[in-house]
Protein backbone atom coordinates (compact mmCIF):
# COMPACT_ATOMS: atom_id res chain seq x y z
CA UNK A 1 0.00 0.00 0.00
CA UNK A 2 1.13 3.11 -1.18
CA UNK A 3 0.57 6.65 1.29
CA UNK A 4 -0.51 9.55 -2.09
CA UNK A 5 -1.74 12.70 -1.78
CA UNK A 6 -3.30 14.90 -4.18
CA UNK A 7 -4.23 18.52 -4.18
CA UNK A 8 -6.99 19.39 -6.18
CA UNK A 9 -7.39 23.61 -7.52
CA UNK A 10 -11.01 23.76 -9.48
CA UNK A 11 -11.88 26.42 -11.49
CA UNK A 12 -15.37 28.15 -11.64
CA UNK A 13 -17.15 25.23 -12.11
CA UNK A 14 -15.91 23.83 -8.76
CA UNK A 15 -18.24 20.42 -9.28
CA UNK A 16 -16.07 19.11 -10.98
CA UNK A 17 -12.92 19.32 -9.02
CA UNK A 18 -15.73 17.32 -6.20
CA UNK A 19 -16.08 14.79 -9.13
CA UNK A 20 -12.19 14.49 -10.03
CA UNK A 21 -12.15 13.77 -5.67
CA UNK A 22 -14.23 11.78 -5.93
CA UNK A 23 -12.84 9.28 -9.00
CA UNK A 24 -9.56 9.08 -7.68
CA UNK A 25 -10.64 8.36 -3.97
CA UNK A 26 -12.43 5.12 -5.35
CA UNK A 27 -9.72 4.40 -7.43
CA UNK A 28 -7.67 4.49 -5.05
CA UNK A 29 -9.45 2.45 -2.54
CA UNK A 30 -9.60 -0.56 -5.28
CA UNK A 31 -6.05 -0.60 -5.42
CA UNK A 32 -5.39 -0.66 -1.76
CA UNK A 33 -3.55 2.92 -1.67
CA UNK A 34 -3.98 5.41 1.24
CA UNK A 35 -5.23 8.65 -0.45
CA UNK A 36 -5.50 12.16 1.35
CA UNK A 37 -7.33 14.59 -0.87
CA UNK A 38 -6.90 18.87 0.10
CA UNK A 39 -9.50 20.25 -2.10
CA UNK A 40 -9.30 24.27 -3.46
CA UNK A 41 -11.59 26.51 -4.66
CA UNK A 42 -10.24 30.18 -4.84
CA UNK A 43 -9.60 30.98 -1.32
CA UNK A 44 -11.15 28.03 -0.05
CA UNK A 45 -9.39 25.03 1.00
CA UNK A 46 -10.87 22.16 2.23
CA UNK A 47 -9.12 19.14 4.38
CA UNK A 48 -5.56 20.68 3.79
CA UNK A 49 -2.86 18.08 4.16
CA UNK A 50 -0.50 18.26 7.57
CA UNK A 51 3.34 18.59 7.12
CA UNK A 52 3.70 15.20 8.94
CA UNK A 53 1.14 14.01 5.94
CA UNK A 54 3.49 15.12 3.34
CA UNK A 55 6.87 14.12 5.36
CA UNK A 56 5.49 10.20 4.73
CA UNK A 57 3.72 10.18 1.24
CA UNK A 58 5.08 8.29 -1.44
CA UNK A 59 3.91 10.70 -4.41
CA UNK A 60 1.69 13.62 -4.63
CA UNK A 61 -0.61 14.18 -7.52
CA UNK A 62 -1.12 18.19 -8.34
CA UNK A 63 -4.02 18.27 -9.72
CA UNK A 64 -5.27 21.35 -12.43
CA UNK A 65 -1.71 22.62 -11.22
CA UNK A 66 -2.85 23.11 -7.67
CA UNK A 67 -0.74 24.22 -4.70
CA UNK A 68 3.24 25.22 -4.70
CA UNK A 69 5.42 22.10 -5.85
CA UNK A 70 8.18 23.32 -3.44
CA UNK A 71 5.83 22.59 -0.07
CA UNK A 72 6.37 18.96 -1.82
CA UNK A 73 9.82 19.03 -2.28
CA UNK A 74 11.79 15.69 -1.59
CA UNK A 75 8.15 13.84 -2.95
CA UNK A 76 7.28 12.34 -6.20
CA UNK A 77 5.11 14.40 -7.90
CA UNK A 78 2.77 14.19 -10.49
CA UNK A 79 0.87 17.07 -12.47
CA UNK A 80 -2.55 16.62 -14.30
CA UNK A 81 -5.57 18.07 -15.19
CA UNK A 82 -9.11 18.16 -13.94
CA UNK A 83 -10.00 16.88 -17.42
CA UNK A 84 -7.35 14.32 -17.10
CA UNK A 85 -8.67 12.35 -13.99
CA UNK A 86 -12.26 12.68 -15.07
CA UNK A 87 -11.35 10.80 -18.41
CA UNK A 88 -8.83 8.20 -16.50
CA UNK A 89 -8.18 8.32 -13.49
CA UNK A 90 -6.40 4.76 -13.48
CA UNK A 91 -4.20 6.27 -15.94
CA UNK A 92 -3.41 9.44 -13.76
CA UNK A 93 -2.94 7.15 -10.21
CA UNK A 94 -0.41 4.82 -12.25
CA UNK A 95 1.69 7.81 -13.13
CA UNK A 96 1.95 8.66 -9.00
CA UNK A 97 2.48 4.77 -8.45
CA UNK A 98 5.26 3.55 -11.33
CA UNK A 99 8.13 2.77 -9.61
CA UNK A 100 9.74 6.14 -8.64
CA UNK A 101 12.01 8.56 -10.96
CA UNK A 102 13.34 10.94 -8.71
CA UNK A 103 11.71 13.66 -7.11
CA UNK A 104 10.12 16.33 -8.89
CA UNK A 105 12.45 19.94 -8.57
CA UNK A 106 11.01 22.52 -7.28
CA UNK A 107 8.61 24.70 -9.77
CA UNK A 108 10.84 27.79 -9.31
CA UNK A 109 14.09 26.06 -9.94
CA UNK A 110 15.86 26.24 -13.07
CA UNK A 111 16.30 23.59 -15.94
CA UNK A 112 18.19 20.74 -14.31
CA UNK A 113 20.64 20.62 -17.96
CA UNK A 114 21.22 22.81 -20.75
CA UNK A 115 19.38 20.26 -22.62
CA UNK A 116 17.17 21.47 -25.38
CA UNK A 117 13.63 22.56 -24.10
CA UNK A 118 10.23 23.44 -25.73
CA UNK A 119 8.91 26.89 -25.29
CA UNK A 120 5.66 27.68 -25.82
CA UNK A 121 4.43 30.98 -25.73
CA UNK A 122 1.73 34.18 -26.50
CA UNK A 123 2.20 37.49 -27.00
CA UNK A 124 -0.16 40.28 -27.57
CA UNK A 125 -0.64 44.55 -27.19
CA UNK A 126 -3.20 46.50 -27.33
CA UNK A 127 -3.87 47.55 -30.79
CA UNK A 128 -2.48 44.15 -31.71
CA UNK A 129 0.35 45.03 -34.70
CA UNK A 130 3.72 45.78 -33.99
CA UNK A 131 4.48 44.76 -30.23
CA UNK A 132 2.87 41.85 -30.88
CA UNK A 133 4.77 40.42 -33.55
CA UNK A 134 8.05 41.92 -32.84
CA UNK A 135 7.70 40.34 -28.74
CA UNK A 136 6.96 36.84 -30.60
CA UNK A 137 10.36 37.30 -33.39
CA UNK A 138 11.65 38.42 -30.26
CA UNK A 139 11.56 35.33 -28.43
CA UNK A 140 11.34 32.78 -31.51
CA UNK A 141 15.11 34.19 -32.55
CA UNK A 142 16.58 34.07 -29.07
CA UNK A 143 15.03 30.84 -28.28
CA UNK A 144 16.71 29.13 -31.39
CA UNK A 145 19.74 31.05 -30.32
CA UNK A 146 20.02 29.30 -27.41
CA UNK A 147 19.13 25.96 -28.62
CA UNK A 148 15.37 25.36 -27.58
CA UNK A 149 12.46 24.73 -29.93
CA UNK A 150 10.08 27.65 -29.35
CA UNK A 151 6.09 27.99 -31.12
CA UNK A 152 4.61 31.53 -30.43
CA UNK A 153 0.70 32.00 -30.33
CA UNK A 154 0.16 35.77 -31.82
CA UNK A 155 -3.38 37.48 -30.51
CA UNK A 156 -3.13 39.64 -33.32
CA UNK A 157 -5.82 42.91 -34.07
CA UNK A 158 -7.29 39.97 -36.75
CA UNK A 159 -7.64 37.25 -33.87
CA UNK A 160 -5.12 34.57 -32.57
CA UNK A 161 -2.43 33.42 -34.84
CA UNK A 162 -0.37 29.98 -35.16
CA UNK A 163 -2.58 28.80 -32.04
CA UNK A 164 -1.03 26.21 -29.96
CA UNK A 165 -2.48 23.13 -29.96
CA UNK A 166 -3.33 21.26 -27.03
CA UNK A 167 -0.55 18.34 -27.72
CA UNK A 168 2.29 21.28 -27.85
CA UNK A 169 1.31 22.82 -24.42
CA UNK A 170 1.30 19.39 -23.00
CA UNK A 171 4.49 18.85 -24.14
CA UNK A 172 6.60 21.94 -23.52
CA UNK A 173 8.43 22.92 -20.58
CA UNK A 174 7.45 26.33 -19.91
CA UNK A 175 4.53 28.52 -20.92
CA UNK A 176 6.09 32.41 -21.21
CA UNK A 177 3.01 34.98 -21.88
CA UNK A 178 4.65 38.70 -23.27
CA UNK A 179 1.06 40.76 -23.03
CA UNK A 180 0.31 44.00 -21.98
CA UNK A 181 -3.20 43.19 -22.13
CA UNK A 182 -5.71 40.18 -20.12
CA UNK A 183 -4.46 36.65 -21.32
CA UNK A 184 -6.48 33.82 -20.99
CA UNK A 185 -4.30 30.95 -18.95
CA UNK A 186 -6.87 28.28 -18.62
CA UNK A 187 -5.32 26.11 -21.12
CA UNK A 188 -1.54 26.21 -19.22
CA UNK A 189 -3.47 24.56 -16.08
CA UNK A 190 -0.65 22.06 -14.64
CA UNK A 191 2.06 23.68 -16.50
CA UNK A 192 5.09 26.30 -15.33
CA UNK A 193 3.58 30.07 -16.57
CA UNK A 194 6.35 33.43 -16.56
CA UNK A 195 4.48 36.25 -17.11
CA UNK A 196 6.11 39.18 -18.85
CA UNK A 197 5.09 42.18 -20.97
CA UNK A 198 6.25 42.74 -24.33
CA UNK A 199 9.00 44.98 -23.65
CA UNK A 200 11.58 42.30 -22.25
CA UNK A 201 10.91 39.98 -25.34
CA UNK A 202 11.86 42.87 -27.82
CA UNK A 203 15.05 43.92 -26.22
CA UNK A 204 16.26 41.08 -24.60
CA UNK A 205 14.43 37.69 -25.30
CA UNK A 206 17.71 35.48 -23.98
CA UNK A 207 17.53 37.18 -20.96
CA UNK A 208 13.53 36.65 -20.88
CA UNK A 209 14.23 33.21 -21.54
CA UNK A 210 16.70 32.65 -18.55
CA UNK A 211 14.11 34.54 -16.15
CA UNK A 212 11.71 32.43 -17.48
CA UNK A 213 13.14 29.33 -16.25
CA UNK A 214 14.43 30.48 -13.16
CA UNK A 215 10.91 32.04 -12.00
CA UNK A 216 8.19 30.69 -13.59
CA UNK A 217 5.50 29.41 -11.23
CA UNK A 218 3.15 27.05 -11.97
CA UNK A 219 -0.50 27.69 -13.23
CA UNK A 220 -3.57 26.53 -11.17
CA UNK A 221 -6.31 25.26 -12.90
CA UNK A 222 -9.16 28.40 -12.95
CA UNK A 223 -9.61 30.76 -15.55
CA UNK A 224 -7.40 33.59 -13.76
CA UNK A 225 -6.30 36.35 -16.43
CA UNK A 226 -3.03 37.33 -16.44
CA UNK A 227 -3.75 40.25 -15.20
CA UNK A 228 -0.68 40.44 -12.85
CA UNK A 229 2.67 40.74 -14.96
CA UNK A 230 6.84 40.57 -13.29
CA UNK A 231 8.06 43.51 -12.41
CA UNK A 232 10.96 44.13 -14.61
CA UNK A 233 12.76 47.70 -15.09
CA UNK A 234 15.74 46.31 -15.98
CA UNK A 235 14.03 45.41 -19.84
CA UNK A 236 11.36 47.67 -19.56
CA UNK A 237 8.75 45.55 -18.55
CA UNK A 238 8.28 47.32 -15.29
CA UNK A 239 5.38 47.97 -12.89
CA UNK A 240 4.31 50.82 -14.66
CA UNK A 241 2.92 48.37 -17.25
CA UNK A 242 1.04 46.35 -14.68
CA UNK A 243 -2.36 46.41 -12.82
CA UNK A 244 -4.77 48.94 -13.69
CA UNK A 245 -2.70 50.33 -16.90
CA UNK A 246 -3.22 46.37 -18.23
CA UNK A 247 -6.80 46.33 -17.09
CA UNK A 248 -7.50 49.70 -19.24
CA UNK A 249 -5.13 48.24 -21.61
CA UNK A 250 -7.01 45.54 -22.11
CA UNK A 251 -10.55 47.32 -22.15
CA UNK A 252 -8.90 49.84 -24.77
CA UNK A 253 -8.18 47.28 -27.36
CA UNK A 254 -11.27 45.50 -27.30
CA UNK A 255 -12.93 49.29 -27.81
CA UNK A 256 -10.71 49.76 -31.12
CA UNK A 257 -12.39 47.96 -33.21
CA UNK A 258 -15.88 49.48 -32.69
CA UNK A 259 -14.45 53.06 -33.05
CA UNK A 260 -12.88 52.16 -36.28
CA UNK A 261 -15.77 50.32 -37.45
CA UNK A 262 -18.07 53.27 -36.37
CA UNK A 263 -15.90 55.97 -37.45
CA UNK A 264 -15.15 54.63 -41.13
CA UNK A 265 -18.95 53.63 -41.70
CA UNK A 266 -19.98 57.50 -40.62
CA UNK A 267 -17.51 58.72 -43.22
CA UNK A 268 -18.40 56.71 -45.82
CA UNK A 269 -22.42 57.74 -44.83
CA UNK A 270 -21.48 61.22 -44.96
CA UNK A 271 -19.54 61.07 -48.21
CA UNK A 272 -22.75 59.52 -49.86
CA UNK A 273 -25.32 61.20 -48.49
CA UNK A 274 -24.18 64.22 -47.55
CA UNK A 275 -23.90 65.77 -43.67
CA UNK A 276 -27.44 65.48 -43.35
CA UNK A 277 -27.27 61.75 -44.12
CA UNK A 278 -28.67 60.59 -40.66
CA UNK A 279 -32.09 62.61 -40.84
CA UNK A 280 -35.28 61.05 -40.86
CA UNK A 281 -35.62 61.98 -44.70
CA UNK A 282 -33.09 59.98 -46.24
CA UNK A 283 -34.86 56.57 -44.61
CA UNK A 284 -34.35 53.50 -46.95
CA UNK A 285 -31.24 55.07 -48.66
CA UNK A 286 -27.55 53.34 -48.33
CA UNK A 287 -26.03 56.44 -45.96
CA UNK A 288 -28.75 56.39 -43.61
CA UNK A 289 -28.61 52.69 -43.67
CA UNK A 290 -24.65 53.21 -43.22
CA UNK A 291 -24.94 56.10 -40.43
CA UNK A 292 -27.34 53.64 -38.52
CA UNK A 293 -24.84 50.99 -38.14
CA UNK A 294 -21.66 52.89 -37.77
CA UNK A 295 -23.45 55.72 -35.14
CA UNK A 296 -26.59 53.62 -33.69
CA UNK A 297 -24.65 50.21 -33.80
CA UNK A 298 -20.90 50.12 -33.37
CA UNK A 299 -20.60 53.77 -31.77
CA UNK A 300 -23.02 53.27 -29.38
CA UNK A 301 -21.22 49.71 -27.96
CA UNK A 302 -17.90 51.52 -27.44
CA UNK A 303 -18.74 52.38 -23.86
CA UNK A 304 -20.20 49.26 -22.85
CA UNK A 305 -17.00 47.41 -24.56
CA UNK A 306 -14.61 49.51 -22.94
CA UNK A 307 -16.18 48.96 -20.00
CA UNK A 308 -16.85 45.22 -19.95
CA UNK A 309 -13.39 44.23 -20.97
CA UNK A 310 -11.66 46.11 -18.34
CA UNK A 311 -13.77 44.14 -15.78
CA UNK A 312 -12.92 41.09 -17.28
CA UNK A 313 -9.33 41.80 -17.13
CA UNK A 314 -9.98 41.88 -13.67
CA UNK A 315 -12.43 39.25 -12.62
CA UNK A 316 -12.58 37.28 -15.72
CA UNK A 317 -15.70 36.99 -17.33
CA UNK A 318 -18.34 37.03 -14.10
CA UNK A 319 -17.44 40.59 -14.43
CA UNK A 320 -18.37 40.97 -18.59
CA UNK A 321 -21.89 41.49 -17.84
CA UNK A 322 -21.38 44.31 -14.64
CA UNK A 323 -18.62 45.82 -16.68
CA UNK A 324 -20.91 46.31 -20.00
CA UNK A 325 -24.35 47.25 -18.14
CA UNK A 326 -22.24 49.98 -16.10
CA UNK A 327 -20.85 51.07 -19.37
CA UNK A 328 -24.08 51.79 -21.07
CA UNK A 329 -25.21 53.05 -18.03
CA UNK A 330 -22.57 55.83 -18.47
CA UNK A 331 -22.88 56.02 -22.22
CA UNK A 332 -26.79 57.28 -21.09
CA UNK A 333 -25.73 59.43 -18.41
CA UNK A 334 -23.35 61.45 -20.51
CA UNK A 335 -20.64 60.07 -18.57
CA UNK A 336 -19.04 59.04 -22.06
CA UNK A 337 -15.25 56.97 -22.04
CA UNK A 338 -14.38 58.41 -18.37
CA UNK A 339 -17.73 57.16 -16.84
CA UNK A 340 -16.99 53.87 -19.04
CA UNK A 341 -13.76 53.32 -17.66
CA UNK A 342 -14.96 53.95 -13.84
CA UNK A 343 -17.94 51.57 -14.40
CA UNK A 344 -15.04 48.84 -15.61
CA UNK A 345 -13.01 49.22 -12.58
CA UNK A 346 -15.96 49.21 -9.96
CA UNK A 347 -17.69 46.03 -11.96
CA UNK A 348 -14.40 44.41 -12.01
CA UNK A 349 -12.87 44.79 -8.76
CA UNK A 350 -16.31 44.67 -7.52
CA UNK A 351 -17.12 41.30 -9.04
CA UNK A 352 -13.60 39.70 -7.93
CA UNK A 353 -14.65 41.02 -4.16
CA UNK A 354 -17.97 39.49 -4.61
CA UNK A 355 -15.82 36.21 -5.77
CA UNK A 356 -13.57 36.25 -2.93
CA UNK A 357 -16.15 36.63 -0.37
CA UNK A 358 -18.95 34.70 -0.82
CA UNK A 359 -18.76 31.23 0.25
CA UNK A 360 -21.33 28.53 -1.15
CA UNK A 361 -21.86 24.67 -0.49
CA UNK A 362 -20.02 22.90 -2.96
CA UNK A 363 -22.96 21.72 -4.61
CA UNK A 364 -24.35 25.28 -5.50
CA UNK A 365 -20.55 26.82 -6.19
CA UNK A 366 -21.60 26.62 -10.21
CA UNK A 367 -23.98 29.15 -9.48
CA UNK A 368 -21.86 31.90 -8.78
CA UNK A 369 -20.25 32.74 -12.07
CA UNK A 370 -23.50 32.18 -14.33
CA UNK A 371 -25.54 33.48 -11.74
CA UNK A 372 -24.91 34.74 -8.85
CA UNK A 373 -21.73 37.16 -9.52
CA UNK A 374 -23.42 39.03 -12.36
CA UNK A 375 -26.64 39.82 -11.02
CA UNK A 376 -24.68 40.97 -7.89
CA UNK A 377 -22.21 42.78 -9.81
CA UNK A 378 -24.16 44.12 -12.23
CA UNK A 379 -26.52 45.97 -9.16
CA UNK A 380 -23.59 46.76 -7.49
CA UNK A 381 -22.22 49.02 -10.68
CA UNK A 382 -25.38 49.93 -11.38
CA UNK A 383 -26.39 51.59 -8.40
CA UNK A 384 -23.41 53.12 -8.15
CA UNK A 385 -23.44 54.12 -11.37
CA UNK A 386 -26.79 56.17 -11.46
CA UNK A 387 -26.61 57.34 -7.72
CA UNK A 388 -23.00 57.99 -6.81
CA UNK A 389 -20.72 58.52 -9.42
CA UNK A 390 -22.34 58.80 -12.57
CA UNK A 391 -23.54 62.30 -12.46
CA UNK A 392 -19.84 63.82 -11.09
CA UNK A 393 -18.29 62.03 -13.60
CA UNK A 394 -20.89 63.36 -16.66
CA UNK A 395 -19.99 66.85 -14.85
CA UNK A 396 -16.65 66.41 -15.12
CA UNK A 397 -16.75 64.92 -19.15
CA UNK A 398 -18.93 67.79 -20.34
CA UNK A 399 -16.67 70.46 -18.49
CA UNK A 400 -13.57 68.60 -20.72
CA UNK A 401 -15.67 68.48 -23.89
CA UNK A 402 -16.70 72.25 -23.40
CA UNK A 403 -12.83 73.11 -22.90
CA UNK A 404 -11.52 70.60 -25.62
CA UNK A 405 -13.94 71.89 -28.30
CA UNK A 406 -13.17 75.34 -27.24
CA UNK A 407 -9.79 75.44 -27.51
CA UNK A 408 -8.16 78.03 -29.56
CA UNK A 409 -4.68 79.17 -30.02
CA UNK A 410 -2.12 78.73 -27.45
CA UNK A 411 -3.97 76.23 -25.34
CA UNK A 412 -4.76 74.12 -28.42
CA UNK A 413 -1.56 74.28 -29.37
CA UNK A 414 0.28 73.22 -26.11
CA UNK A 415 -2.37 70.18 -26.05
CA UNK A 416 -0.82 69.34 -29.28
CA UNK A 417 2.74 69.07 -28.48
CA UNK A 418 1.64 67.49 -24.91
CA UNK A 419 0.25 64.84 -26.92
CA UNK A 420 3.22 64.66 -29.56
CA UNK A 421 5.62 64.36 -26.62
CA UNK A 422 3.74 61.62 -24.80
CA UNK A 423 3.71 59.70 -28.23
CA UNK A 424 7.12 59.79 -29.49
CA UNK A 425 8.36 59.63 -25.56
CA UNK A 426 8.30 55.37 -25.63
CA UNK A 427 6.57 54.40 -29.23
CA UNK A 428 3.94 52.08 -28.10
CA UNK A 429 5.21 51.88 -24.43
CA UNK A 430 2.59 52.79 -21.13
CA UNK A 431 3.61 57.22 -21.97
CA UNK A 432 2.30 56.41 -25.96
CA UNK A 433 -0.50 54.49 -25.20
CA UNK A 434 -1.59 56.61 -22.33
CA UNK A 435 -2.36 59.37 -25.26
CA UNK A 436 -3.59 57.08 -27.44
CA UNK A 437 -6.00 56.06 -25.03
CA UNK A 438 -6.96 59.69 -24.14
CA UNK A 439 -6.85 60.59 -27.86
CA UNK A 440 -9.59 57.53 -28.87
CA UNK A 441 -11.74 57.78 -25.66
CA UNK A 442 -12.93 61.49 -27.39
CA UNK A 443 -14.08 60.06 -30.49
CA UNK A 444 -16.66 58.71 -28.42
CA UNK A 445 -18.06 62.93 -27.06
CA UNK A 446 -17.06 63.62 -30.99
CA UNK A 447 -14.17 65.43 -30.00
CA UNK A 448 -11.57 64.43 -33.12
CA UNK A 449 -9.37 66.61 -32.94
CA UNK A 450 -7.10 65.31 -30.49
CA UNK A 451 -7.13 62.08 -32.61
CA UNK A 452 -6.03 63.70 -35.24
CA UNK A 453 -2.92 65.19 -33.12
CA UNK A 454 -1.94 61.50 -31.86
CA UNK A 455 -1.77 59.83 -34.84
CA UNK A 456 0.11 62.54 -36.94
CA UNK A 457 2.02 61.95 -33.86
CA UNK A 458 2.96 58.75 -33.77
CA UNK A 459 3.16 58.33 -37.43
CA UNK A 460 6.22 60.93 -37.66
CA UNK A 461 9.00 58.90 -35.81
CA UNK A 462 9.48 55.80 -38.24
CA UNK A 463 8.97 58.34 -41.61
CA UNK A 464 11.58 61.11 -39.69
CA UNK A 465 13.71 58.16 -39.75
CA UNK A 466 13.18 56.57 -42.74
CA UNK A 467 13.82 60.00 -44.39
CA UNK A 468 17.11 60.70 -41.99
CA UNK A 469 18.69 57.50 -43.56
CA UNK A 470 18.15 58.80 -47.22
CA UNK A 471 18.95 62.14 -46.54
CA UNK A 472 22.31 61.85 -44.12
CA UNK A 473 22.93 57.86 -44.70
CA UNK A 474 26.28 58.92 -43.06
CA UNK A 475 24.67 59.19 -39.62
CA UNK A 476 23.35 55.67 -40.07
CA UNK A 477 24.56 52.09 -40.60
CA UNK A 478 24.43 49.97 -43.43
CA UNK A 479 21.77 47.48 -41.46
CA UNK A 480 20.42 51.12 -40.21
CA UNK A 481 19.86 52.07 -43.92
CA UNK A 482 17.85 48.93 -44.90
CA UNK A 483 15.99 49.06 -41.86
CA UNK A 484 15.10 52.71 -43.09
CA UNK A 485 12.89 51.60 -45.73
CA UNK A 486 10.94 49.14 -43.52
CA UNK A 487 10.30 52.16 -41.06
CA UNK A 488 8.77 54.25 -43.65
CA UNK A 489 5.78 52.10 -44.25
CA UNK A 490 5.45 50.86 -40.62
CA UNK A 491 5.06 54.83 -40.43
CA UNK A 492 2.71 55.00 -42.99
CA UNK A 493 0.41 53.43 -41.48
CA UNK A 494 0.89 54.79 -37.88
CA UNK A 495 2.76 51.94 -36.70
CA UNK A 496 5.34 54.07 -33.99
CA UNK A 497 7.48 50.88 -33.28
CA UNK A 498 8.93 51.14 -36.63
CA UNK A 499 11.02 53.28 -34.74
CA UNK A 500 12.27 51.28 -31.93
CA UNK A 501 15.33 49.20 -32.91
CA UNK A 502 17.17 53.01 -34.34
CA UNK A 503 15.66 54.72 -30.58
CA UNK A 504 17.58 51.34 -28.57
CA UNK A 505 20.79 51.37 -30.38
CA UNK A 506 21.56 55.53 -29.83
CA UNK A 507 18.51 56.93 -27.28
CA UNK A 508 19.88 59.58 -25.41
CA UNK A 509 20.03 61.23 -29.27
CA UNK A 510 17.48 59.44 -31.11
CA UNK A 511 14.55 59.54 -28.72
CA UNK A 512 14.97 63.41 -28.07
CA UNK A 513 15.25 64.28 -31.80
CA UNK A 514 11.91 62.10 -32.33
CA UNK A 515 9.99 63.93 -29.25
CA UNK A 516 10.90 67.14 -31.38
CA UNK A 517 9.59 66.00 -34.73
CA UNK A 518 6.36 64.40 -33.10
CA UNK A 519 5.99 67.43 -30.70
CA UNK A 520 5.52 69.82 -33.90
CA UNK A 521 3.56 67.40 -35.83
CA UNK A 522 1.09 67.64 -32.89
CA UNK A 523 0.96 71.14 -32.46
CA UNK A 524 0.67 72.34 -36.10
CA UNK A 525 -2.26 69.57 -35.94
CA UNK A 526 -3.93 71.18 -33.60
CA UNK A 527 -3.41 74.81 -34.61
CA UNK A 528 -5.06 73.96 -37.76
CA UNK A 529 -8.27 72.25 -36.89
CA UNK A 530 -7.51 69.14 -38.32
CA UNK A 531 -9.91 66.19 -37.04
CA UNK A 532 -9.66 62.16 -37.46
CA UNK A 533 -12.98 60.24 -37.00
CA UNK A 534 -10.90 56.71 -37.34
CA UNK A 535 -8.45 55.85 -34.69
CA UNK A 536 -6.10 53.92 -37.04
CA UNK A 537 -5.25 53.38 -40.38
CA UNK A 538 -2.27 55.68 -41.16
CA UNK A 539 -2.42 57.22 -44.46
CA UNK A 540 -4.49 54.92 -45.82
CA UNK A 541 -7.71 56.37 -44.30
CA UNK A 542 -6.86 59.46 -45.15
CA UNK A 543 -8.52 59.47 -48.43
CA UNK A 544 -11.73 58.38 -46.88
CA UNK A 545 -14.16 61.78 -47.65
CA UNK A 546 -14.76 63.05 -44.48
CA UNK A 547 -12.73 60.83 -42.33
CA UNK A 548 -10.48 63.77 -41.77
CA UNK A 549 -11.53 67.58 -41.47
CA UNK A 550 -8.78 70.25 -42.59
CA UNK A 551 -6.54 67.65 -45.03
CA UNK A 552 -4.69 69.79 -46.19
CA UNK A 553 -3.25 71.06 -42.95
CA UNK A 554 -2.88 67.82 -41.91
CA UNK A 555 -0.66 67.01 -44.18
CA UNK A 556 1.17 69.54 -43.34
CA UNK A 557 1.54 69.13 -39.87
CA UNK A 558 2.83 65.53 -40.83
CA UNK A 559 5.90 66.43 -43.62
CA UNK A 560 6.74 69.05 -40.78
CA UNK A 561 7.46 66.89 -37.81
CA UNK A 562 8.70 64.42 -40.36
CA UNK A 563 11.67 66.89 -41.60
CA UNK A 564 11.83 68.21 -38.30
CA UNK A 565 12.64 64.72 -36.77
CA UNK A 566 15.10 64.08 -39.94
CA UNK A 567 17.16 67.24 -39.58
CA UNK A 568 17.19 66.75 -35.86
CA UNK A 569 18.90 63.00 -36.12
CA UNK A 570 21.40 64.83 -38.51
CA UNK A 571 22.12 67.60 -35.62
CA UNK A 572 22.45 64.76 -32.62
CA UNK A 573 23.58 61.74 -33.89
CA UNK A 574 27.30 61.30 -34.59
CA UNK A 575 28.45 59.89 -37.68
CA UNK A 576 28.35 56.22 -37.91
CA UNK A 577 31.73 54.11 -37.94
CA UNK A 578 33.32 53.41 -41.20
CA UNK A 579 32.97 49.56 -41.97
CA UNK A 580 35.50 48.72 -44.42
CA UNK A 581 34.62 46.93 -47.22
Amino acid sequence: MLILLAVITADDRSTRGVLAAEALRKRAAEQGHHLSIELRHGDDVRDPIAPEAIAGADAVLLIGGAGDATRFAGRHQVTATIDDVLRDPAAVLARATAPAAAPAAPASDAPASDAPKRIVAITSCPTGIAHTFMAAEGILQSAKALGHEARVETQGSVGARDALTADEIRAADIVIIAADTQVDLSRFAGKRVYLSGTKPAINDGRALIGRAFAEATMQGGGTEPAAAVAADTRTGGGSGRTGPYRHLMTGVSFMLPFVTTGGLLIAIAFALGGIYAYEDANQGTLAYALFQIGAKGAFALMVPALAGYIAYSIADRPGIAPGMIGGMLAAELGAGFLGGIVAGFIAGYGTAWLNRNIRLHKNLEGLKPVLILPILGSLLTGLLMIYVVGEPVAQLLAVLSAWLKGMQGGSAIALGLILGLMMAFDMGGPVNKAAYAFSTGLIASEIYGPMAAAMAAGMTPPLGIALATKLFPGRFTRDEREAGNAAAVLGLAFISEGAIPFAARDPLRVIPSLMIGSALAGAISMAVGAQLKVPHGGVFVLPIPNAVVSLGGYLVALVAGTVVTALMLRVLKKPAPVVPA
